[in-house]
């Protein structure tokens, strides 16, 4: 059983928890990675600096909301553009097996690498076995 699910297809416009349409906006490319102590999660989001990244984690829901800084200089006008939308999204469901108080994040090179441990219920733990 996998530990994180995707919870919408975000490159729609959706409605917030308040009901108001948010903007449309791109589905970064995510890897995860499970191993026996949690999950790793690889999420691509080129031209977004750490000040422009807002990961939260509410209940049993991780959200990675993010604006792109690809601005072009004044001097210069773009003749192509191939990336329309200024905005990454994305919404997972956590297990309850993740222990979301302890969610590490880095963003290096355009990757967000965010891991997410097993709650301690949730670890393997080995048992000794008593002689008599």
């Amino acid at each position: 059983m996998s530990d994180i699910q995707t919870r919408t297809s975000d490159t729609m416009p959706s409605r917030s928890a308040q009901g108001a349409a948010e903007a449309p906006a791109l589905r970064p490319p995510v890897d995860v990675i499970e191993d026996a102590g949690g999950i790793t999660l690889y999420a691509d989001l080129p031209g977004v600096s750490r000040e422009n990244l807002h990961l939260s984690v509410e209940s049993d829901t991780l959200t990675i909301d993010a604006m792109l800084s690809t601005a072009v200089p004044e001097e210069l006008t773009s003749s192509h553009s191939e990336v329309s939308l200024p905005r990454y999204h994305r919404t997972f469901t956590l297990s309850k097996e993740l222990d979301t108080e302890k969610v590490s994040a880095e963003l290096a090179q355009g990757v967000l690498t965010l891991r997410i441990p097993k709650a301690a219920h949730a670890q393997p733990r080995r048992i000794e076995v008593q002689v008599d």
